[in-house]
């Protein structure tokens, strides 16, 4: 079969009709038509039997289907390849992060790296973990920041720094203790857990049950971001990342060191050395910068 009858023949097992499959194809039915005439006559069997007006898939046309969805992806992931390297340019830089780093610390680092480099452009999306590694692998983008959670087949992490959790307290909550505080320094008082949904939340649940404190919930939040909002309106304390710590609003909010530290990887995505750009590369660079002077702006409180 030709690509072409490939993709007629998808179009009209898909829609189950020669008219809707000419309208999603763009095309006129005649040339549908004519193209599923030419693929059963190549293939010297009937895709589809025709009874009052309608198009029944033949039991050979359900076997080949299976082949012929498969083809059909991949030819739209060369697709989505090819118009991604039409757009390619030195002075592009096409940048996802996970919610966290495109609140404050990403736009940030984007604004001053600009200031140098003039004719930078840049295309900034959020993308959750998932969305964003598939992102690197059909070429979308050039640069992926997020939280590294490693070993992913085809995808480099290069380390940025270490952030921290840091416990985050209303001032009608803040604990009167100097210094850094300790999980058991929160027992007692009304704690935001978080729903577990990420890899982050999880490792944090993980520490605290292992850590044999009991603290009290009084709530859920679906992200870091919620857990902080809470706090800031004197609902409870919670345990976050600092770079969530450090992004927004915190208007009422006191962050404290936690002891002993819990950190973690932050890295930049990207897919090979030898396949990224050197504007990427030197904006990585700026990333790592900017990363220590940002998580080295948090002090703690109290």
């Amino acid at each position: 079969m030709r690509l072409r009858h490939i993709e007629v023949f998808h179009a009209v097992y898909s829609c189950g009709s020669v008219t809707r499959a000419a309208e999603v194809l763009k095309v006129s039915q005649p040339s549908v038509s004519k193209v599923l005439a030419h693929a059963e006559q190549q293939l010297g069997y009937a895709l589809f039997d025709r009874a009052r007006g309608k198009l029944i898939p033949t039991p050979e046309a359900h076997q080949l289907f299976v082949e012929v969805a498969q083809v059909n992806d991949r030819v739209d992931h060369l697709r989505q390849v090819a118009v991604s390297l039409r757009s390619l340019d030195k002075g592009t830089i096409k940048i996802a992060a996970t919610t966290a780093f495109s609140i404050d610390f990403l736009p940030a680092a984007m604004a001053s790296y600009q200031k140098a480099h003039k004719d930078i452009f840049f295309n900034l999306e959020t993308l959750k973990y998932e969305e964003l590694t598939e992102a690197l692998m059909d070429q979308r983008i050039d640069i992926g920041l997020a939280y590294d959670q490693g070993n992913l087949p085809g995808i480099i992490g290069e380390l940025l720094g270490y952030g921290r959790f840091v416990v985050l307290a209303s001032d009608s909550m803040n604990p009167d203790k100097q210094g850094p505080l300790r999980l058991d320094d929160l027992a007692g008082l009304p704690f935001i857990k978080l729903d577990n949904q990420g890899s982050l939340d999880r490792s944090l649940t993980t520490r605290i049950k292992a850590s044999g404190v009991e603290l009290t919930p009084v709530g859920i939040a679906g992200s870091f971001q919620l857990a902080k909002a809470l706090v800031s309106h004197g609902l409870g304390v919670c345990i976050a990342d600092e770079v969530t710590a450090r992004s927004g609003p915190a208007d009422g909010i006191v962050i404290r060191e936690l002891e002993p530290e819990f950190s973690f990887r932050i890295s930049a995505l990207h897919i090979d050395r030898e396949s990224t750009s050197q504007i990427s590369k030197e904006f990585i660079q700026h990333l790592k910068t900017r990363l220590a002077d940002f998580l080295g702006n948090i002090k703690p409180t109290g």
